[in-house]
């Protein structure tokens, strides 16, 4: 039954009357110390429906409070230990405030598992309101050897609930990925996450939503902090030295790259693992163990740790034992069909540059990427053909391969071989290529043609290729000109006319 009308009007009274209570207590608390009481009130709402207004109202009060340093600060005693001793009305007060702030900072983290993201994003804002509050004012005693106390425990206890092993935070993570723009509060949670990665790996494998994946500042003329407030050694702190912001970094990935990582999160790291993280590394050859392990799973994260792989053999001087040979046993019919073709073949170009490479292993790719050719779509095709070209034009001692004559019954060689070295197939010739001259895209067969001309030396260029779709090659025929072919000696003229113009046109006649 639908609710009645005098019940919804009761109900928006009641949230107008609620609502009215808390701002009245709020202004109470913040205006006269005698109405400190007034913050129970108030607190208690963070456990009730007016949540949302409740939140923003707390944190009013207690940024307020910690800006205006009414807030004790020190080793907070204990509550009962108010009436002992011989303290002061306004050191009383300050201790009261902070246990009512501790309170509802301990509310608000309990809100962050609410079923309504708007009640999490309402508290994580607050929570975060409160560490740069804290960062300015700190309501702990300095030591005179500290330059800077950041709320690290606050920060840390806020990580910790961001982690949960029983709710999924990725929604909430993503809002939090705003404030790591921060370099302390990201310096910070990259330690916090460290620590956290062994007790949430085994349940919660969305910590990598948490990772930050860059240091962004290059200088201290550029940092950015959401809290400050000693700059005189501001040269000493850790947040500002690019070197402690990449070992934290590094410490925190290494050890997320220990667990052993479903395929799915294999991907999407080294997606982002050459362009994002390995340049922000002090060492990347501590990732040799990481991308070694991926290259040998094969498939799909075999193909996209050749990226990381790629820049510690040119950059790292890695040695990396049967690295072609585990290459050419990449090469299958799939690496047509994925999404991650166009960076295969680019980086198979690369590694296959080198003119010192011996003839039987150029052959070996040569010869797998023609055999591969006779079932790949036209696209891949219009890629592989020039590539092949290019390989032959690298090295000379191929040419063998064009000008042998040879047919599939006589082939030496060996397409199940997976060593290179005994696939003979500097042994064999292109007769695949041949039969692509025959191929039902006018484009393939005109490519397959040019392996019947001498070979310039100037090599094809294929950059613009790797990214062709089907859609593009089919918009590519369809506004490609056509010349008007004559089917017959007199041009037809009543062909599309209908049938009453041909009947008028006989009726008019009579």
């Amino acid at each position: 039954m639908a609710p009645s009308t005098d019940s919804n009007v009761k109900g928006e009274t009641s949230r107008v009357s609620y609502k009215k209570d808390i701002n009245t207590k709020t202004d109470r608390v913040l205006q006269n110390k005698k109405h400190a009481n007034d913050i129970f009130d108030v607190t208690e709402y963070l456990q009730d429906k007016e949540v949302i207004f409740a939140t923003n109202a707390c944190s009013k009060i207690f940024c307020q409070l910690i800006y205006r340093g009414d807030l004790y600060v020190g080793d907070l005693p204990e509550e009962e230990d108010l009436m002992n001793g011989d303290r002061s009305a306004e050191e009383k007060y300050g201790i009261f405030m902070r246990h009512r702030y501790n309170s509802s900072v301990g509310l608000l983290l309990e809100n962050i598992g609410h079923n309504a993201f708007q009640v999490k994003e309402t508290s994580l804002c607050a929570l975060m309101k409160f560490v740069a509050a804290e960062g300015k004012h700190p309501l702990q005693n300095l030591d005179l050897s500290e330059h800077y106390n950041f709320p690290r425990e606050l920060l840390r206890t806020l990580v910790e609930h961001l982690l949960s092993e029983k709710e999924d935070m990725s929604l909430l993570i993503s809002r939090f990925q705003e404030f790591l723009e921060m370099d302390d509060v990201r310096y910070y949670v990259m330690s916090s996450v460290r620590d956290n990665i062994y007790r949430v790996m085994g349940r919660n494998k969305k910590v990598i939503c948490l990772l930050p994946r860059y240091c962004p500042y290059k200088t201290l003329s550029f940092i950015r902090t959401i809290s400050l407030c000693f700059i005189d050694k501001l040269e000493e702190w850790k947040v500002a030295k690019l070197k402690e912001h990449k070992r934290a970094f590094e410490q925190m990935w290494l050890v997320f790259l220990k667990f052993k990582l479903p395929s799915n999160m294999y991907k999407k790291i080294l997606v982002i693992l050459h362009e994002s993280i390995m340049p922000q590394m002090s060492d990347p050859t501590l990732l040799i163990d990481f991308l070694s392990a991926a290259y040998d799973i094969g498939g799909a994260i075999s193909l996209l740790s050749l990226n990381g792989l790629f820049i510690l053999i040119h950059k790292h001087n890695l040695d990396y034992p049967d690295f072609y040979k585990k290459l050419y046993s990449l090469l299958d019919p799939s690496i047509f069909h994925v999404k991650y073709r166009a960076r295969f073949f680019h980086l198979v170009n690369i590694f296959l540059s080198s003119t010192h490479l011996p003839a039987y292993l150029v052959a070996a790719f040569v010869k797998r990427f023609a055999r591969l050719s006779l079932t790949a779509p036209p696209t891949s095709l219009l890629i592989l053909l020039p590539f092949i070209c290019n390989l032959i034009r690298r090295h000379p001692s191929c040419r063998v391969l064009i000008h042998r004559p040879s047919t599939p019954c006589d082939d030496p060689y060996v397409m199940e071989e997976e060593d290179p070295a005994q696939s003979h197939a500097l042994e064999s010739s292109l007769w695949e290529i041949k039969t692509l001259q025959k191929h039902y895209h006018p484009d393939v067969a005109k490519a397959a043609m040019k392996i019947n001309e001498p070979l310039a030396e100037q090599e094809d260029d294929i950059s613009e290729l790797l990214e062709l779709s089907t859609f593009e090659l089919m918009e590519r025929e369809l506004k490609a000109e056509r010349k008007t072919i004559p089917l017959e000696f007199d041009a037809a003229t009543e062909l599309l006319k209908s049938s009453r113009e041909v009947l008028g046109v006989h009726f008019s006649l009579e």
